[in-house]
């Protein structure tokens, strides 16, 4: 890309994704041009990252193991549904991943825990979230059953309207009295550690970035 095209890019990216300057912007469309080589080496010219490379990033770099959550992340970043991340639902995407007010990051969570996006997280949903996040003890019997009574015992806490599943409203009222149900279904946002280490990582000499 050369450097007009570039410079005009990184302009209307910053504009859109607040939580980034210019600087930082650019980096983020060096990394993402060096992670799409890797893939277009391997199969032509791709439009983005597919799901495959975008998960790869999830997993190396922020230590994400959960795939129906990973599934969800991508679908979260990949706004127009096209299966690919695009340069800019990749820096817009990151803005809110790594910096996003707490509306903003609930609006993300919401939208990653509603599997089937009908705009509810439903008690079946709830249960194949927390089913594949907990450890299964070798000596339960039924380990389901654990699963389903910590399924009751979360709707009944965040149901505020008692239909049996959660709205947004439910869930951003249940959030902002206690921020640590942001990732009440699984951990989709990088935790701090992660977080600190890819920005170090990321927003630096430009000239270094290609290390990354």
């Amino acid at each position: 890309m050369n450097r007009k095209k570039l410079q005009k890019l990184t302009e209307s990216l910053t504009k859109d994704c607040k939580h980034f300057n210019q600087f930082e912007v650019k980096c983020l469309i060096g990394l993402f041009y060096n992670l799409v080589g890797d893939v277009t080496e391997r199969q032509g010219a791709v439009p983005g990252l597919d799901r495959d490379a975008f998960r790869s990033v999830l997993h190396v770099t922020f230590g994400m193991t959960d795939d129906m959550i990973m599934d969800r992340v991508f679908r979260g970043f990949d706004k127009d549904n096209d299966g690919f991340v695009s340069v800019s639902e990749w820096v817009c995407g990151l803005s809110v991943f790594l910096r996003g007010t707490l509306e903003e990051k609930m609006k993300y969570c919401f939208e990653v825990f509603d599997l089937n996006g009908d705009g509810f997280i439903s008690k079946e949903e709830t249960f194949h979230m927390l089913k594949d996040s907990l450890l299964r003890q070798p000596s339960e019997e039924d380990p389901d059953e654990g699963v389903k009574d910590l399924v009751e015992i979360t709707l009944k806490k965040m149901d505020r309207d008692h239909d049996g599943k959660l709205s947004f409203t439910d869930y951003e009222a249940a959030v902002r009295e206690q921020p640590l149900l942001l990732e009440a279904f699984g951990p989709c946002l990088p935790d701090p550690k992660s977080q600190k280490e890819f920005e170090a990582q990321v927003f630096k000499d430009p000239n270094e970035v290609s290390e990354v």
